[in-house]
């Protein structure tokens, strides 16, 4: 398998940022990790060899980055507006310097794919929906749509752009709708422990879609399927597997 490690410092975050590159060709995929997770964090945790064979066969390259979580959100000592406007330095580096590496790494210039699981489910939903324009397939697991856990009841214009579940619901654009009509929307999370709050966001980020006749996949699996890495090191290569059959990502 082709790896590849980069470092560079990035201008938007103000601080040395890095990277891993798994693959040697395929739709490009960008993997958010867990909560105030590494870029290392998905080959630490066996899931880049569970997904072996799609990065192997040239199906998929995987782009593993780090997180700033523990700057933004999760930073309980920072104040709610504070922890927003450190999120949106994030969201323009991914969106001014990751997507552009990713595009002249690869030479790939169509819409790329978002995955994490977790807080990382989170990130790969959020910039999904806020860039519908850059990526147009999105694979989240167990993860939350909204900031409360974290945040509270706190909302200012930064927040709510960076909560799906406030945001969504009051969309009408059909710049953004069309978009993501057009998208591969897959939404999984188990019944088992720790999941119970994820599974009522997905339910509740069902029903938005739903009403506003987006399709999408929201994956309910059963009671036994905890929030922990030995479901997502299956979860992953399964959903994997329906866009191969699928063709269309």
């Amino acid at each position: 398998m082709n790896i590849e490690y980069h470092k560079w410092w990035s201008s938007n975050l103000n601080q040395d940022i890095e990277l891993k590159v798994y693959g040697h060709a395929g739709r490009p995929a960008l993997i958010f990790p867990c909560q105030g997770g590494r870029f290392y964090e998905w080959e630490d945790f066996g899931m880049i060899e569970a997904c072996r064979g799609f990065i192997d066969e040239g199906k998929f390259q995987f782009f593993t980055i780090d997180s700033v979580d523990n700057q933004s959100w999760a930073n309980f000592n920072s104040y709610p507006a504070d922890r927003a406007r450190r999120h949106e330095d994030y969201d323009r580096y991914i969106v001014q310097e990751v997507v552009p590496f990713i595009n002249s790494r690869t030479n790939y210039f169509n819409q790329l794919t978002t995955l994490g699981c977790s807080m990382g489910a989170y990130h790969a939903c959020n910039f999904f929906f806020r860039h519908p324009d850059i990526f147009n397939t999105m694979i989240a697991i167990s993860g939350l749509f909204q900031l409360s856990m974290f945040i509270g009841g706190f909302m200012d214009d930064n927040t709510y752009f960076n909560t799906p579940l406030a945001y969504l619901p009051n969309l009408t654009d059909d710049w953004y709708l069309e978009k993501y009509r057009r998208s591969n929307i897959i939404v999984c999370v188990g019944q088992g422990a720790w999941e119970d709050p994820m599974l009522a966001d997905a339910r509740a980020i069902k029903k938005v879609l739903d009403d506003k006749n987006i399709p999408n996949w929201i994956d309910i699996w059963g009671y036994d399927v905890n929030h922990d890495w030995p479901w997502w090191r299956k979860m992953v290569p399964y959903y994997l597997g329906h866009l191969e059959q699928k063709q269309t990502y």
